[in-house]
Order: C-alpha cells, then sequence, then structure tokens
C-alpha cells in the first residue's frame, strides 16, 4: 500500500483506544471477571497484582470473588505464559494463551530458557533431548500436587535422574551454578517448566499460606482443554486489540519469544491486519478496529488510580504513555514496579503504598500538578482500593515531583 494513502493516527487517539480496550475508560458490570482477564491476560508477579488488575476493570469487584473465580470456581486460570511469568486468564481460553507459546523445530528458546545454556554446557546435553524427558517427568503432576516452586524443581529432577546415562548424575546432582540450595539438574528443570506449562503440564494450583501450588491442567480442572485450530490467529489478535497499532518486534517483545516464532505467529493474522501511520512509522491494527482507533477519544483530563504491572503499561513504545525517559525509569523498574497514575491515559506520577495488618497508607507523587478535585478524586480511589483489599486507608499524601 502507498505510504501516502496510509491513515495517520495521533497519540492521543492510540491512547484512548488502549484504554477502551482494555476496559479502564468504564468498568465493565459486576461479575465480568473473564471477560476483564480475556483481553490479554493479567500477569502475577509479584503475586496479587492480577487482583488488583481486575479491581480497575469489574464494577464492584471484591478481592473474595477474585479469589473465588481463580481457586474455587476455577473459571480463572494461572500459568506461566507469555514472557514466561505467571498469567491469570479465563480457563476456558487456555488453548489461546498457553498452547501457541511452544516453539516450533528451529525456532531458538524462549527468553525464560535462554539462561540455561550454562548448564547445558556443563551437562553436555542439549536441550532438545533434555525437554522431552522434562515433559515426561512433569507428569507426575497429574497425581500430585505440590507446595513450592523449589520443591517442584526437585520432584522433578529426580524424576528425571532414572532416565539419564550414569556417567550424567554426578553432573545432574552437582551444585547449580545459578545460586544456593539447587542442583545444576533442579536448574535445569526450572528452565523448562515454562515450555512444560505451554503444553499443559502443569499450572498453579490453590495457595498453601503465602506458597504456590503445582499441578497439572488436567487435575486442577478436571479436563483438558480444548485448543482452537486457530488458537495462534486469536493469540495475535488478542495482542493487537489490546496493544496496538504495533509491528511484529513488538508482539515478539510482548510474548518474549525469538523473531523465527514471532514472524510465524503474526503471518497467522496478518490477512486481518491494516496499517497505519504513527510517528512517521508503519504500525498495524486489526481491520475490525480502525475505526473505533480513528474515532477514539478520552477525557484528556481525567485522573485514576491504576495498580503496579498493569497490562495497560505492558508494551514498548513508552514514551506514548511518559516523554521522560528519566521517569520512564521510575515507572518500568526490573523488579517492584510503582502503581501509576494516569491522566486521560498518559502517565502523569505514581504511588506506592505501605501495609499494615488493618491499614493502608498511599504516597502519590505527582509528575505535574493536580487540582484540588483531582487529587479527591485520586484519595477517593485510594480508599476504595483499601477497602478492596480490606483495610482502611490510614493516610493518602501527595508530593510534586521536582
Amino acid at each position: 500500500m502507498d505510504r501516502e494513502k496510509i491513515a495517520g493516527v495521533t497519540p492521543e487517539q492510540i491512547r484512548a483506544f488502549r484504554l477502551r480496550a482494555h476496559h479502564l475508560d468504564r468498568k465493565l458490570p459486576p461479575g465480568a471477571l473473564e471477560a476483564a482477564a480475556s483481553v490479554c491476560g493479567f500477569q502475577n508477579s509479584p503475586p496479587g497484582v492480577w487482583e488488583t488488575a481486575l479491581w480497575n476493570r469489574v464494577e464492584g469487584c471484591t478481592l473474595q470473588a477474585a479469589q473465588d473465580a481463580l481457586y474455587r470456581e476455577k473459571r480463572l486460570l494461572q500459568a506461566w505464559s507469555v514472557r514466561g511469568a505467571p498469567l491469570v486468564f479465563p480457563t476456558a481460553e487456555s488453548g489461546v494463551f498457553l498452547a501457541p507459546l511452544a516453539a516450533a523445530a528451529g525456532e531458538t528458546p524462549w527468553i525464560y530458557t535462554r539462561g540455561i545454556t550454562a548448564a547445558l554446557d556443563f551437562l553436555g546435553m542439549a536441550f532438545d533431548d533434555l525437554l522431552p524427558l522434562v515433559l515426561q517427568a512433569a507428569e507426575y503432576l497429574e497425581t500430585h500436587i505440590v507446595t513450592r516452586k523449589e520443591a517442584l524443581d526437585t520432584a522433578l529432577a529426580e524424576i528425571v535422574e532414572a532416565a539419564l546415562p550414569a556417567e550424567k548424575l554426578p553432573l545432574w546432582r552437582a551444585p547449580s551454578m545459578y545460586g544456593p540450595r539447587q542442583t545444576v539438574g533442579g536448574a535445569v528443570v526450572s528452565f523448562m517448566l515454562r515450555p512444560c506449562a505451554f503444553r499443559f503440564r502443569v499450572v498453579f494450583g490453590a495457595r498453601d499460606g503465602i506458597h504456590p501450588t503445582f499441578t497439572s491442567f488436567r487435575r486442577w480442572t478436571g479436563h483438558m482443554p480444548a485448543v482452537p485450530t486457530d488458537a495462534e490467529k486469536r493469540l495475535v489478535q488478542k495482542f493487537l486489540h489490546a496493544h496496538g497499532p504495533a509491528d511484529v518486534s513488538a508482539f515478539g517483545a510482548w510474548l518474549g519469544c525469538c523473531p523465527q516464532q514471532a514472524k510465524r505467529l503474526w503471518q497467522t493474522a496478518a490477512a486481518e491486519m491494516e496499517p497505519v501511520r504513527v510517528a512517521g512509522k508503519t504500525r498495524y491494527v486489526l481491520a475490525e478496529d480502525l475505526e473505533a482507533l480513528r474515532a477514539a477519544g478520552a477525557d484528556a483530563d481525567a485522573w485514576r488510580l491504576l495498580g503496579p504491572h498493569d497490562p495497560y503499561l505492558d508494551f514498548r513504545d513508552r514514551a506514548l504513555l511518559l516523554e521522560d525517559v528519566k521517569r520512564q525509569r521510575a515507572v518500568w523498574q526490573t523488579v517492584s514496579n510503582p502503581g501509576v497514575l494516569l491522566r486521560g491515559g498518559r502517565v502523569a506520577g505514581v504511588w506506592r503504598q505501605t501495609l499494615q495488618k488493618t491499614s493502608v497508607a498511599v504516597e502519590m507523587t505527582l509528575f505535574e500538578p493536580a487540582d484540588v478535585a483531582a487529587r479527591e478524586r485520586l484519595e477517593a480511589e485510594a480508599a476504595q482500593y483499601a477497602a478492596f483489599r480490606g483495610v482502611s486507608l490510614r493516610a493518602c499524601t501527595f508530593r510534586a515531583e521536582t
């Protein structure tokens, strides 16, 4: 298509479109937990951030309702998914959120398995030789529930031992080069749990106090998932609807996969994409979303509180949300990201909480001025968040970043 004929879209249109796609412009009706999680899933690292994401999107959502949907009703499921992170998504869509992520022959390992090289070199074994052994060992979870990730690594590593040549056993049992209280075999299993998850061999079960538990999809749900014939296309569509306009490299970064896999999956939906121009560059949206993108508009002065690691923040074009690079580093950290203050879809500040047994204090740092009405709106949201967590709002303070 001639570049001159490709429609251009503004940052304001993109932010408004994404706010609507993520159900952040208007909350979903009470009980619509699956609809909220269906958009692109909710990361659950650190534990509990998925609950805040649901609260942000579903009217009247309670902590008990969220946890019941995951642990008791099992309408939602938690498993390692995009970028190898724990993700909460509708159980009925497991075939979309998991199966397409498995790499095909010849595609380099995932971002979460790249670090395995040191262990493989030490063992003198190949990834493709060990993965079938770990997958077979994971059948243990068809009849067992394991508490704690470290115990899962150990249990499966001991099962794999039985299939290894005798000369490999001392190496398999040797101390890990990655950290204490772990063997090389345990480290290999740890890396390969993500590919096991993509094949439904391991999912998260109910929490045991502060510790996660693990079992198989079948044992947890009572059945195997249906995998649609167009599961790969549906995954691409979910990404573009939530994070478009975008390109294949952004899609690969969102998945955490190699360029070959990203291109293969991207092509499954290519016929349903339309190009648009964003800051002089060609990006793509779903054809069915193009009119909504062009017509998108948001209240440029609407403030709201958004939880840390929210999927709305989960794309590469961070300057679209926050131009200041120094402040970007304060928002998108390696660990312990703060929550953010949105203003018309832009990041206009951050917030952190100090939680005690019965109360929480919230400190908000403003990147731009907020009038009295805006501060009252944010403090009211902080009080609603405290109620969601089952505590009182002890204090809500504001400070301007200079």
